[in-house]
């Protein structure tokens, strides 16, 4: 049973915020390419498996195929960038810059789906966030090119998750969030797969244990069902809304990186940390700051 919206937001806050440690530490001794590949994989096999236990099919309708077509596509190009990433940069600052995603939506979403349009007020928010990306790159910057490369590997993510669920939202299909989720793992998979055999193409000789748990965990929460949890939520709000999750998940996504995996968070890091969140809640949450427009 789906859970209500609520409950759909706090479980897709937990999954998202332990995600980024659990890619990293999924590629070592793997590679990303099989990583990634194989948490699909195990992804839409649960996803099947749950159809075939409730019983419920999937249309394949125009609207349908459609849905799966945008689904599938956003998921293999968002994925991929963001697993490549993961081997250059700590696994914290992935779910800081995706947490630009509001930003990046909404902007797509006022130009497809007619949402909002940008305000001063929200310029403004955007401004503080390229300020906090600025900070960050140049921390970047002086560590070396690798971490240049992540971070741009994670932009690309960004851009293409939120194409990915603007796109989903104006084809307006109707469907299940399991239906979603099994049609764009179908469409993504065989992708996943190819770019395994590109990238890499050998079996690895040998996975750790932190390695392939990592693996199930994703495949099972981070692919099923938080993708499950993340078009129940998608269906029901508005397309830049749902971007709002990444504004906790940077925080919770940080202290987890520094406690278990031991990753520096240093004074520029919460410093660029800091003005994206800023920006981010200016851009969200700056008109109602303002009150209501004044009558004449």
């Amino acid at each position: 049973m789906i859970p209500s919206v609520p409950a759909a937001y706090l479980g897709v806050v937990l999954i998202w915020a332990t995600t980024p440690l659990a890619i990293k530490w999924s590629g070592e001794g793997a590679g990303f390419s099989f990583a990634v590949a194989s948490r699909m994989v195990i992804g839409v096999l649960v996803c099947l498996g749950l159809l075939a236990l409730l019983r419920q099919p999937v249309r394949w309708h125009r609207n349908a195929r459609l849905t799966y077509l945008a689904g599938g596509l956003g998921l293999w190009g968002a994925m991929t960038s963001v697993y490549w990433s993961a081997q250059l940069i700590p696994s914290g600052m992935i779910s800081v810059l995706f947490g630009l995603t509001p930003v990046v939506t909404g902007v797509m979403a006022a130009l497809w789906l007619g949402e909002r349009l940008l305000t001063p007020v929200r310029l403004a928010g955007l401004g503080l966030g390229v300020a906090g990306l600025a900070i960050i790159f140049g921390l970047s910057l002086g560590e070396g090119t690798d971490g240049v490369w992540g971070l741009a590997g994670v932009l690309v993510s960004v851009h293409i998750h939120a194409a990915s669920a603007v796109w989903v939202k104006r084809v307006g299909a109707g469907l299940a969030a399991l239906e979603v989720t099994t049609g764009s793992l179908l469409v993504a998979v065989p992708l996943f797969v190819l770019g395994w055999l590109q990238f890499d193409g050998a079996w690895p000789q040998g996975v750790p244990p932190r390695s392939a748990w990592s693996i199930v965990y994703l495949g099972v929460f981070g692919s099923a069902l938080g993708f499950i949890l993340y078009f129940h939520i998608l269906a029901r709000t508005a397309a830049s809304r749902v971007a709002l999750i990444t504004l906790i998940t940077p925080i919770l996504a940080l202290l987890i990186g520094w406690y278990a995996n031991g990753e520096p968070i240093g004074p520029r890091e919460m410093l660029g940390t800091a003005t994206i969140l800023m920006g981010l809640a200016l851009y969200q949450w700056g008109e109602r700051l303002r009150g209501p427009a004044p009558t004449g």
